[in-house]
């Protein structure tokens, strides 16, 4: 007999809803608290089509709808062009972990999951030195 695979965390976590909420809390702290304004100044000056793009592509990294990850493009790649920094890494990871902490139905173990992976992938996409030199090739 087949034991049924087990829910993804996509589901675990509420689906959709809950992933638009996350990326909408999230973009909410980089346009309102000062803190992220070094992050927020990055970013282009409507932020619908990230909010978009970042809730597609949560949904497939969680198990849910792939269709992000369906275009064929590698989210480190898309990145590349932004100066990206240790500290706005940081300030992104941290943004990250204050929405995912904010979803109060969520099981703490799978938050605490996502936001410890989602720090790492944002610190793996640094690519300026603290000097502000380029460490990519």
């Amino acid at each position: 007999m087949n034991a049924a695979a087990p829910p993804s965390p996509y589901v675990r976590i509420g689906g959709e809803p809950v992933v638009a909420a996350i990326v909408n809390r999230f973009y909410d702290l980089i346009e309102q608290d000062s803190l992220y304004a070094d992050l927020r100044a990055v970013h282009a000056a409507d932020l619908g089509p990230v909010r978009l793009g970042l809730t597609r592509f949560l949904s497939g990294w969680l198990g849910g709808p792939r269709d992000w990850f369906a275009r064929g493009q590698c989210v480190m790649s898309l990145h590349r062009a932004f100066p990206i920094t240790p500290a706005l890494a940081d300030d992104w990871a941290l943004a990250m972990t204050c929405a995912i902490a904010g979803q109060q139905d969520m099981d703490p173990a799978i938050g605490d999951a996502m936001a410890q992976a989602l720090g790492h992938m944002a610190r793996g996409m640094i690519n300026f030195a603290l000097d502000g030199s380029s460490e990519a090739a």
